[in-house]
């Protein structure tokens, strides 16, 4: 079972699903107002981040597998972002819920001949708050000193696994009715893998100037941009 953290004791119930290198400390803003909105949340900690377990081996399966043993089955919503993202892609099916938001989701991670994505950020692991407020500039101070302390508590062999499923495409079917959410511009979803998704039967949206942690760099924006679907 994973680590958990809720906000809120409304009849509707919201799973929110973290990146990489993050955990349900994340959503320190975004818990809370979905709570004013009715909504009992659970965050959970993926394996190897937070207080949940590490494992010998991270893959899509068994992020996919943790989640759908921690929460309740068919939620309200489901949101996941980044590798949340595709962890909600993979559980979709089994997750049912009766909305899902997939927030610049690294549906296909990608694979470039010799760069090691993993080593890269598993780097980041010893980063101080200076260094990663150069990184992301748009940060508030409290969004950079969480950063460090998530990364305190986070397993680095989740980046180094990253390799073993790069390139492949966790796409997911709208088996239930389904928003992607992007950054401008997003890394993960390009414009033509976007317009598949539209074809597909997603909606769409692009948060106006957002990097690809969009819940963190400018909340207001994506709680805006969720507007009709929570």
């Amino acid at each position: 079972m994973l680590h958990t953290r809720e906000w809120g004791s409304g009849d509707r119930v919201a799973v929110l699903i973290h990146g990489i290198m993050a955990d349900s400390r994340c959503w320190w803003r975004v818990g809370p107002a979905l709570a004013e909105h009715g909504y009992r949340v659970i965050a959970v900690d993926l394996p190897g981040h937070g207080d949940s377990p590490r494992a010998g081996d991270y893959t899509p399966e068994l992020y996919a597998s943790s989640v759908l043993e921690s929460v309740p089955a068919a939620p309200d919503l489901a949101i996941g972002h980044s590798l949340g993202g595709l962890t909600l892609s993979v559980a979709v099916e089994r997750l049912m819920p009766e909305k899902a938001i997939y927030s610049d989701p690294a549906f296909r991670l990608p694979k470039v001949d010799g760069v090691d994505l993993g080593a890269m950020m598993a780097a980041a692991k010893n980063q101080t708050v200076e260094m990663v407020r150069q990184v992301h500039p748009g940060w508030s101070a409290e969004e950079c000193a969480l950063e460090v302390e998530m990364l305190a508590t986070w397993d680095p062999a989740t980046a180094l696994a990253l390799d073993s499923f790069a390139g492949s495409d966790f796409t997911p079917e709208p088996v239930v009715p389904s928003l992607v959410q992007l950054a401008d511009p997003s890394d993960l979803v390009s414009q033509e893998s976007a317009d598949a998704l539209a074809s597909k039967g997603f909606e769409v949206r692009v948060v106006k100037g957002a990097e690809h942690t969009i819940h963190r760099h400018l909340f207001d924006d994506f709680m805006a941009g969720l507007e009709g679907w929570i």
